[in-house]
């Protein structure tokens, strides 16, 4: 009996192909993602295991044995999740596997934009130990409100880590019952009176129609001169024309962006000139702990979907409803 066959879409830690390979599967490793290319390598695998790459309508209309796709994280904006649907087509994603290291990131960008690290550092290393008295106001997590949008996993971990500085939780969700949280010690509130509290603001929701542009010019009107903004879900989500205005005419004191509405960004991109805003290259959830686990959890999807659903958590599975007969 031939092998199944999954198709890894990107580069993933190790873990993840060696647990294909001891459960029996064929593993197809896939670098070029020219469309063409990805009709021919993905035309008869059974899943696949996706990175980045944007699979349209058009490749996925040639992966005629397609029965699962498993994202390495917990997006799938690169998935015409309406084709999945209508064709029965698993769409999974690592729900478990990346919450801590974006909960971790946040906080880096919290305490690296309200501390002036750069600003201190460099003083040091330029031999101006004795000019710090000239550095701009630094300020303390203590006590200061922070307003969680979005209270998934990855929300959640935030919260505790917020609540670990004695900061005062507040969060927006508007797909939550107040009381679940209540049971996180948090403060339920309305999106536009948690801004205009807040001193940090953190946004974690999955990018699509409804969520465009979520945080635009009105939003950022309502927000404190002091106040930070930090985006780690998908850029698209904070206007990124809205907040440049915001930061260069200093509305608000920083931002933290893991993420871009394209990406890479554009070498000329705006944020590129200024001075409060602190990029990474969407890369929270890339520490190597989370690797591992994303890997292995992408693979276990998949594995679990075609061999054993028993094992399967369920909860990874995005379009359950659709796959039902």
């Amino acid at each position: 009996m031939d092998k199944m066959k999954v198709a890894i879409v990107g580069k993933v830690h190790q873990k993840g192909l060696e647990f294909l390979k001891d459960n029996e599967f064929e593993v197809l490793e896939v670098s070029n993602f020219d469309d063409q290319i990805l009709k021919n390598e993905l035309k008869f695998v059974d899943g696949i295991l996706l990175r980045t790459t944007k699979l349209s309508k058009s490749v996925l209309s040639h992966c005629t044995n397609l029965k699962i796709i498993s994202r390495h994280g917990v997006g799938y904006d690169n998935v015409d999740i309406d084709y999945l649907n209508r064709n029965k087509i698993a769409l999974g994603i690592t729900s478990t596997s990346n919450a801590v290291s974006v909960a971790e990131h946040v906080m880096s960008f919290f305490i690296y934009l309200t501390k002036n690290l750069s600003l201190s550092d460099s003083l040091v290393k330029k031999g101006d130990f004795e000019r710090k008295s000239e550095l701009p106001n630094f300020f303390e997590l203590f006590e200061k409100k922070v307003l969680i949008v979005g209270f998934g996993r990855i929300g959640k971990e935030v919260a505790k880590r917020c609540q670990g500085f004695d900061m005062k939780v507040y969060v927006f969700d508007s797909f939550l019952d107040s009381n679940i949280i209540k049971k996180y010690n948090c403060i339920p509130i309305d999106k536009n009176e948690g801004l205009a509290l807040a001193d940090f603001v953190t946004v974690h929701l999955p990018l699509n129609d409804k969520t465009k542009n979520f945080i635009s010019k009105t939003e950022l009107d309502l927000m404190k001169k002091n106040s930070v903004i930090v985006n780690t879900s998908r850029g698209g989500i904070v206007d990124e024309n809205s907040l440049y205005e915001a930061l260069n005419s200093k509305l608000i004191k920083g931002a933290g962006m893991d993420v871009f509405e394209t990406e890479p960004p554009s070498s000329n991109h705006p944020f590129f000139n200024l001075d409060n805003i602190l990029l990474t290259p969407h890369n929270a959830a890339l520490t190597l702990e989370c690797r591992e686990r994303m890997s292995l959890e992408a693979s276990e999807n998949i594995a679990y979907y075609l061999k054993d659903m028993s094992k399967l958590n369920k909860d990874n599975l995005v379009n359950k409803s659709f796959l039902k007969d």
